[in-house]
């Protein structure tokens, strides 16, 4: 039989907001990988799954998840993680890697599906989809992320400010993740491109240090690495008035 390797969107943070489907890809799997940084600490992926599968079936891979300049050092650390489940692959048979938010939106699942593809050659590999940030940002702020007609750009932050103020002199709503190191930009962003007064950010989304808040209460103090921003489009006309 194939091996099979299945990446679990675990959501967020909030253990509730894992899907149906979710926890029952991680029960059905032989194992569960779980990203960790090289610190060693336990991440929002780890801290998730173990609300619903014991403890003994979790496996705890070490990824550069805090690397962000030496590519190498980066590359050697997935290379690594790659080996070690292509080797619980060939001793199981069924593996489930749980990422935080969607395993197809900005996450270390697809370079891992790649690498374990050519390690263990027929591998079946799939992906349970699960809640990202922005829908949870949206949800507890009350802003609303699309209506009618209207674009929605996502903006990883670390490609730099100026690809989030391109976006907001678009049309529609603009997310940007990944902006805590770079807040003063994104203020500055905003400012500039008069959208900072509906803007709201928050970070550590569904857990005891959740932080939701105006964008225009940020004073340019670095935030959590994984913040989450949501610009929504302008929006005239009343009720009904993109469509």
């Amino acid at each position: 039989m194939s091996s099979r390797l299945v990446g679990v969107g675990v959501g967020p943070g909030d253990p509730e907001l894992v899907t149906v489907k979710g926890v029952n890809a991680l029960r059905a799997a032989d194992v569960v990988v779980v990203p960790v940084m090289d610190t060693g600490e336990r991440g929002r992926a780890e801290a998730t799954v173990l609300h619903h599968v014991g403890a003994e079936k979790v496996v705890r891979v070490v990824f550069a998840l805090n690397e962000r300049t030496d590519r190498a050092r980066r590359e050697a650390a997935w290379d690594a993680a790659g080996e070690r489940v292509a080797g619980l692959l060939r001793e199981h048979g069924s593996v489930a890697f749980a990422t935080i938010g969607d395993p197809n939106v900005y996450s270390t699942f697809t370079y891992l599906a790649q690498t374990v593809g050519e390690l263990v050659p027929g591998t079946v590999v799939e992906t349970v989809p699960g809640i990202t940030a922005m829908q949870d940002l949206a949800a507890r702020s009350g802003a609303v992320l699309t209506e009618g007609t209207e674009p929605l750009t996502l903006v990883p932050v670390t490609a730099g400010a100026a690809v989030l103020k391109d976006a907001l002199n678009g049309p529609g709503t603009v997310v940007a993740y990944k902006f805590g190191r770079q807040a003063a930009e994104v203020v500055e962003a905003l400012r500039e491109t008069g959208r900072l007064g509906d803007a709201v950010w928050g970070s550590a989304l569904g857990l005891p240090e959740e932080s939701v808040r105006a964008a225009a209460e940020l004073d340019g103090a670095p935030l959590p690495y994984l913040s989450t921003l949501i610009s929504p489009a302008r929006r005239e006309g009343g009720r009904g008035g993109k469509l």
